[in-house]
């Protein structure tokens, strides 16, 4: 008899995360064998102990992008199945970039998800249909799916460094985004860490680079 596949659901809402085990649990065959609501939290399961992760890209301030890096920095094994409610292009490439398996809106029919997950498990790469008929079109279309900028960093991560990038100190971009002080070093800090920059002017060079900081 085959090993069933153990899954691991990793989003910041307890009703969807809740729901989403039930329903994975009912399926012959699936294990739902961790919870986490939390890019910590996802990181402390144990590697091999998983074989499919489903992924929210928004787990509060953290990246559901980064997380899926560095989980499978550490777990090679694990396969990333991101589940959704974001179906834009820029979405999809980053978290195909870092190692994710598949991508799967959060409306997605509950035989959508079963079929997504077994697929998954097995190795396979899939898109639920409406990512599926969004990339077709792109490709149809001969246009290149735009590229999100730094998918390490978070939506609120990247547009303080855009706005670091425009030269503003951390208090004028406290003021422009209504946020502590504090709340914009530690983003500031975060932003450092995760590009690898030793200071504010190196990742002042590396955002404009990257195409951040324009008017």
């Amino acid at each position: 008899m085959r090993d069933p596949i153990r899954v691991a659901i990793v989003d910041d809402h307890p009703v969807f995360r809740l729901g989403m085990a039930g329903l994975l649990g009912s399926l012959e065959g699936v294990t739902v064998v961790a919870q986490a609501a939390d890019a910590a939290q996802a990181l402390a399961i144990d590697p091999g102990s998983v074989d499919v992760v489903l992924m929210d890209l928004h787990l509060g301030d953290d990246s559901g992008i980064e997380t899926t890096r560095e989980l499978l920095r550490r777990d090679p094994g694990a396969r990333v199945l991101v589940v959704t409610m974001r179906e834009d292009d820029e979405s999809v490439v980053a978290c195909m970039r870092v190692g994710a398996r598949g991508y799967l809106l959060k409306g997605a029919a509950p035989d959508e998800v079963e079929r997504a997950v077994r697929a998954v498990a097995n190795g396979e790469v899939i898109l639920g249909p409406a990512v599926a008929a969004r990339a077709v079109a792109v490709l149809t279309s001969g246009r290149t799916a735009a590229r999100v900028p730094f998918p390490e960093l978070t939506d609120r991560e990247r547009e303080v460094l855009d706005l670091v990038a425009r030269g503003f100190d951390n208090l004028t971009i406290a003021r422009r985004m209504v946020l502590s002080p504090k709340t914009v070093r530690n983003h500031v800090s975060n932003v450092l860490t995760k590009l690898g920059v030793p200071d504010r002017s190196a990742a002042i060079v590396r955002a404009r680079e990257g195409g951040l900081g324009a008017d």
